[in-house]
């Protein structure tokens, strides 16, 4: 069976960080980037245990091996295979090469609590929608500290069963995600669609699709 990245960092969690075999200070756990490095191939895994520390002898060695060996400035990390006692290298270019993907305790919490945030949202959705109640919907869709994956969903069901009563507010809704403000769009169709009604060309006031002249500036849109 094939794990998930989220699976598969959750059984790493759940083991002890192994020492580095050159100066035994404790690795630190890392998210293997999209970039492609080593052979071409990839490692084979979303995370790997690597030594960041400046002094280990495998790194400050590393200059000299690399320079007289390959002609680069360039040096060597100590990584671990997760989970095995495969310890291998890495190249970097810099003391800070390959930091930013170090995945420390602060980085896990934040991605804890967005997890945690996408199922309370997608809870409250599912509340919404056994109660049909869009104008929950829409302010769930409309509050910037939901996670996108959620206000995504919210945008889906507007679609579905948004009404008039949150049309107008949907119209001029930005969200500033591309996907999230297209979907808006075509919610706003939909709800004109399912109730007959369309925009004025002049007001932008939401009239009926039979009128002749528009309720809000009484201008005259026969055939508009």
């Amino acid at each position: 069976m094939i794990e998930t990245k989220e699976q598969v960092l959750e059984k790493i969690m759940n083991t002890k960080k192994p020492a580095c075999p050159y100066c035994g200070k404790p690795m630190s756990l890392w998210e293997v980037p999209d970039i492609v490095m080593g052979d071409g191939l990839g490692w084979g895994t979303p995370y790997l245990n690597v030594c960041f520390d400046n002094d280990c002898p495998h790194f400050t060695g590393g200059w000299d091996h690399i320079q007289e060996n390959y002609a680069h400035h360039a040096s060597t990390r100590c990584i671990n295979y997760p989970g095995t006692k495969v310890f291998e290298s890495m190249p970097v270019f810099s003391s800070v090469g390959g930091t930013g993907q170090i995945v420390d305790d602060d980085i896990l919490a934040k991605r804890e609590a967005i997890k945690e945030a996408i199922k309370k949202g997608f809870a409250d959705l599912a509340e919404c929608f056994t109660a049909k109640d869009a104008a929950r919907v829409y302010s769930i869709l409309a509050d910037p500290a939901r996670p996108p994956k959620v206000r995504m969903k919210a945008a889906e069901m507007m679609l579905d069963f948004g009404t008039l009563a949150e049309v107008e507010d949907l119209a001029h809704l930005k969200i500033g995600a591309p996907l999230i403000d297209k979907k808006i769009l075509e919610a706003v169709g939909a709800i004109m669609a399912r109730n007959h009604c369309r925009e004025c060309p002049f007001c932008a006031e939401i009239i009926k699709d039979r009128a002749s002249t528009c309720k809000h500036c009484n201008r005259e849109v026969t055939g508009l």
